[in-house]
């Protein structure tokens, strides 16, 4: 415990201290208000295709609530609209960047090679790795949840509930965090995997994660309840773990170079 909370620390601190943190917090800030105003502005627009003739409206957002989920069962929840593509999901694709960077950066600069030689577990690097990616994913996302009720009231849009609560979308809010841990272990297996290729680890991530895009909204949907959360911070736990035993094995199994 005592090498971990040191690890952790030093994680913790370098995490705080560099700019890639607050770049990619601020990135999901930004990035529902453009959503939320472009997507307000470009409501109702025809685009005809000059080949066949096809007319296609643009549809924007009808409430605020739709860019952090669907209700289950609905529609555009297995859809691949323009509402249902761009929303708070999106953020799990921005993770892999973070932790891609943010591991990758261990190999490259030759930390891990230091860090191993004064007898510090594989373990123990792996799970520190997951707890500070995990805090960094999780802020991602309340910043996207904070952005978006700027955006929305820019935008104009209503914040009206639509067959859910208050309740409901806090829940909601809470399964997609407790979700995060899954996809911040997959990332970071992918990254011990390429180690010093960040083109590699990013396309390993990038391609796990489209596989996966599409459990997101029926695991976490608007109308979240109890269970939902328990689920997924159940799944978070369990498919972490053994998939950071993945990780501790290919650092112990494979050179670190």
């Amino acid at each position: 415990m005592k090498k971990l909370s040191s690890m952790l620390g030093v994680d913790f601190r370098r995490m705080m201290t560099s700019p890639l943190y607050y770049i990619m917090v601020g990135i999901s800030l930004v990035m529902p208000v453009l959503i939320l105003v472009m997507t307000t502005m470009m409501d109702g627009t025809v685009t005809v295709d000059p080949q066949t003739g096809v007319e296609t409206v643009m549809e924007g957002f009808d409430n605020v609530w739709q860019i952090i989920g669907s209700v289950s069962g609905n529609s555009q929840s297995m859809s691949m609209g323009l509402t249902s593509m761009c929303n708070i999901n999106l953020l799990f694709f921005v993770m892999s960047v973070f932790v891609c960077l943010f591991v990758g950066d261990d190999f490259r600069s030759g930390y891990v090679k230091n860090l191993f030689t004064v007898r510090a577990k594989k373990g123990d690097y792996v799970l520190s790795k997951t707890i500070a990616c995990f805090f960094a994913g999780a802020s991602m996302l309340v910043a996207f949840f904070v952005g978006a009720m700027f955006g929305g009231a820019i935008a104009g849009l209503p914040f009206t509930l639509d067959g859910v609560t208050a309740g409901n979308i806090c829940l909601c809010l809470l399964a997609k965090i407790a979700l995060v841990a899954i996809f911040v272990a997959i990332y970071i297996l992918a990254s011990v995997i390429a180690k010093q290729k960040l083109w590699l680890s990013l396309l390993l991530s990038m391609g796990i994660g489209m596989l996966m895009f599409m459990m997101i909204p029926l695991v976490t949907p608007l109308n979240a309840g109890l269970m939902h959360v328990l689920l997924s911070a159940v799944g978070g736990v369990l498919f972490s773990f053994g998939i950071g035993f993945g990780s501790k094995v290919i650092l112990a199994k494979t050179s670190l170079v």
